[in-house]
């Protein structure tokens, strides 16, 4: 590490390398380095004539300039949780001087006054920085601020005209980049890998400058970085910073920023200039380049689009900058305009779209530029293999158990007849007691109508049970039935489409179902009757992109409808579409089965019909009820699988 103290009113230049104090004059007083003779490898030497100077010519209280006084006191977190504090002067000569007194930083202006509303303690802690609180006093010595640091940190400070900055940095975020016992290329190599990523590598040196030529602080970083450096004649003015511990690189861009300058490195050779300097030569030098190519002889090329379209890539080539709706260039046809998008602008370019190809006019540079842009663009897109399956699954369960029951009887003789009956009703239980009579006198076997007894049976019955008894004029009949159903189904439907990497497919399948409906009369008129279409339809539609990292993702709509029944109108029947719709945006692997929609209904009832009372007796209720019983439950799923179809290019 090297470090450099310098001040304008000391007579002498401290430098001091590993520990060995030499104590060398500048020459001509205002001027350091403004002679020099160039050494072996072709570095600039500058020439110091060395004194020995005594200790008091080091003090900086004995030549002072005029007072000025303390105008803000500003403080702000910086980058990486840096505490910056800015002090405003109100006039320029401030010689401010930083030292660390234990956890505190001491700031001392001893030729500046600080104003009563300045005299104050500032907490700081909120701005999460390693700068505590500040402390604004005067002391014998002139203005003091006091900074409470907590933690370990590093400080860096500069001057520039009439503001002071003081840039507090937490160790944390620059641990490694220094290191005092390192020097060249392996405190580079140090830096770079304790600290990856940042900026700086340079070697780490120290600064304390009060009022001293900028020339003379670039000068001493070229001898510490090696480099050649070419300072402009426009670059003056003195500068007033203390950096401790910086890297050299870091160190010139704080001295180029402070007074408005610029640099522009060309292999081993650095230029420093005022950056309006800089800017004028680059735009001079712009200017010339583009006068030669406006002298190049124009060239034209004729490009074939293979996989593309060429009106397309016109468009997109030509537009670039925002041409079009004014005609000109931006139509296929050609034109005239300055703005030709990725041309130059004497560039033309035509679309011929019935051969496809691309019709360039410009200086070989732009063409073969143009070339090489389109040979990017105008190269064949994967397909995909959109595969989906739409799964309907139903599952039926259904019981049902119930009985007939009637009883008839007669006695006495033909005259004096008497009937007991059971039926579904009032009237069937009479009918069934007049009607039987007959049978049951002359002994006559009779079977028992089912919808003139206790009509409690199984609609369709699966299986039943009868029992009939005929004894002294009496007739039973008993009739147990019972049902049990179970149903399970399946219907699949798999549409599957090809498309290319960005473009909607669509593929369908269904019917149209007719309905009729009736357009109502004018006044005095007839209604007039018509047939409407309604589209009962599997369709999928679908825009896949093909990720970078081999992902498929889908922009899809899916949906089917079935036709479940008609309404029986006054004009005619009306369907009944049964509609099952996903619409949805997903992320797949490539060959990935995903299910993107499901729904599932499950439905379960039971129902009891009975005759009160005699339904409640207890073992010959079951005579006097039927019991059903249903569950029902459906199942939606709607799968995708894409599949990614790489395709090459042919030369």
């Amino acid at each position: 590490m090297t470090v450099f103290n310098a001040k304008r009113t000391r007579p002498a230049l401290l430098l001091r390398t590993g520990g060995v104090g030499l104590a060398i004059g500048l020459v001509a007083a205002s001027s350091a380095v403004s002679a020099g003779a160039p050494a072996a490898g072709g570095r600039f030497v500058p020439t110091f004539v060395a004194q020995v100077a005594p200790a008091a010519s080091l003090d900086p209280a004995k030549q002072l300039p005029g007072t000025v006084a303390v105008s803000d006191i500003d403080f702000k977190r910086g980058d990486g949780g840096a505490g910056r504090l800015i002090l405003r002067f109100s006039g320029e000569g401030a010689t401010p001087d930083l030292r660390q007194q234990g956890s505190n930083i001491v700031i001392s202006v001893a030729n500046a006054e600080l104003p009563d509303s300045l005299r104050q303690q500032l907490n700081v802690a909120d701005f999460a920085t390693p700068v505590q609180r500040i402390d604004a006093r005067t002391s014998s010595a002139g203005a003091q601020l006091m900074l409470a640091v907590d933690g370990e940190y590093e400080s860096m400070a500069y001057q520039t005209g009439r503001e002071y900055i003081v840039e507090i940095l937490p160790k944390a975020r620059t641990a490694g980049r220094t290191n005092p016992a390192a020097t060249g290329a392996a405190a580079a190599q140090a830096n770079a890998a304790a600290a990856p990523g940042r900026p700086y590598s340079g070697k780490p040196v120290t600064f304390n400058f009060q009022d001293v030529p900028v020339r003379t602080v670039l000068q001493l970083v070229a001898e510490e970085s090696g480099l050649n450096l070419v300072a402009s004649d426009t670059v003056q003015g003195n500068v007033t910073l203390r950096l401790v511990n910086v890297p050299w690189d870091q160190a010139l861009d704080i001295v180029l920023q402070a007074k408005g300058l610029d640099k522009r490195r060309s292999g081993n050779v650095v230029w420093v200039a005022p950056q309006p300097e800089l800017a004028k030569y680059e735009q001079d030098r712009e200017d010339a380049r583009i006068a030669l190519e406006n002298r190049v002889d124009l060239v034209t090329e004729y490009v074939q689009i293979n996989y593309h379209n060429a009106t397309q890539i016109f468009k997109a080539l030509t537009e670039a900058k925002g041409m079009g709706g004014g005609g000109g260039a931006g139509s296929p046809a050609g034109g005239s305009n300055l703005d030709n998008g990725f041309l130059s602008p004497r560039g033309r370019m035509v679309a011929d779209e019935r051969t496809n190809t691309l019709m360039i006019s410009d200086i070989p540079k732009k063409i073969t530029q143009m070339k090489e842009l389109i040979r990017v663009i105008d190269r064949p897109v994967d397909q995909v293999i959109i595969e989906a399956r739409v799964v309907v699954a139903n599952e039926t369960f259904a019981r049902e158990l119930g009985a007939k029951f009637g009883i008839n009887g007669a006695t006495g003789s033909p005259g004096d007849r008497s009937s007991l009956g059971f039926g579904g009703t009032a009237a069937a239980s009479s009918a069934n007691a007049l009607a039987r009579q007959e049978g049951v006198l002359t002994g006559e076997r009779q079977e028992l109508a089912r919808d003139l007894i206790t009509n409690l049976g199984v609609t369709n019955a699966a299986g039943a049970l009868g029992l009939s008894i005929l004894n002294a004029g009496y007739l039973l009949d008993l009739e147990l039935s019972a049902m049990q159903t179970e149903g399970r189904g399946e219907v699949v439907s798999n549409p599957r489409v090809v498309t290319s990497n960005q473009r909607e497919a669509v593929i369908s399948q269904g019917q149209e179902v007719g309905y009729v409906t009736v357009q109502p009369a004018a006044v005095g008129g007839v209604a007039t009757p018509s047939v409407q279409f309604k589209e009962v339809l599997l369709q999928l539609r679908v825009t896949p992109t093909i990720t970078g990292d081999g992902r498929v993702f889908l922009n899809m709509n899916i949906k089917k409808d079935e036709v479940e029944g008609f309404v029986d109108t006054s004009i005619g029947d009306v369907p009944i579409i049964g509609k099952s719709e996903v619409n949805t945006a997903v992320l797949i692997e490539d060959g990935q089965t995903v299910v993107v929609g499901g729904v599932y209904e499950f439905n379960s009832r039971e129902d009891v019909s009975k005759v009160p009372f005699l339904a409640d007796i207890p073992f010959l209720g079951v005579l006097f009820k039927n019991k059903s019983k249903i569950k029902q439950k459906a199942e939606l799923l709607i799968m995708v699988t894409p599949k990614v179809l790489h395709v090459a290019q042919r030369n």
